[in-house]
């Protein structure tokens, strides 16, 4: 199974790059993630758009359509969906063939805070019924007091974080085998 993955974030240092590369490390049997960059997606324009899809965008629903399955993980801000998470979903949700209908997501998030991405997850969840795409409901990954949870290496060292990881990576497949 090709899985994409996609953080919502663009720092050098975020957590949830690094929540994505562990999911890598932790993916069962069989599945594979790459990792996409939404960093060159440039801010949602109709005008663009009419005039003709820019290349990142061109090039980042290519391998959405090429992909089994998406795992988006991404950071809560202001208790919704990072800006540049949303603009790159935006691009994405546009004709032509917009690629996420039929596809089954996984959601997980990394924050610093005691709540651990849970309300920016449900956000999500919204914009993905809208892209006609199928989220894993269980298990949901809300990794909290994230500065602990991750060595100077940038290594993920929670083994219970862990286990949810792998668990919802099974849980994408499972998904996966049953929308064929």
């Amino acid at each position: 199974m090709k899985v994409l993955g996609i953080s919502g974030s663009l720092r050098a240092g975020s957590y949830n790059t690094m929540a994505l590369r562990a999911a890598q490390k932790l993916a069962p049997a069989g599945m594979e993630i790459e990792v996409a960059s939404i960093a060159e997606v440039p801010l949602y324009n109709d005008d663009v758009r009419a005039a003709g899809e820019p290349a990142p965008v061109s090039a980042l629903k290519a391998k959405v359509r090429a992909a089994d399955g998406i795992l988006l993980v991404t950071p809560e801000f202001n208790f919704s969906i990072p800006g540049v998470l949303k603009n790159t979903l935006d691009w994405l949700s546009r004709p032509p063939e917009p690629p996420f209908a039929g596809k089954p997501v996984a959601i997980m998030g990394v924050s610093p805070g005691p709540v651990g991405t849970a309300r920016v997850q449900y956000d999500l969840r919204k914009v993905l019924v809208f892209l006609d795409a199928f989220t894993v409901n269980k298990p949901e990954v809300f990794i909290n007091n994230c500065a602990s949870k991750f060595d100077a290496s940038g290594n993920f060292t929670d083994e219970a974080g862990s286990r949810f990881i792998g668990d919802l990576l099974v849980s994408l497949q499972k998904l996966k085998a049953r929308l064929g």
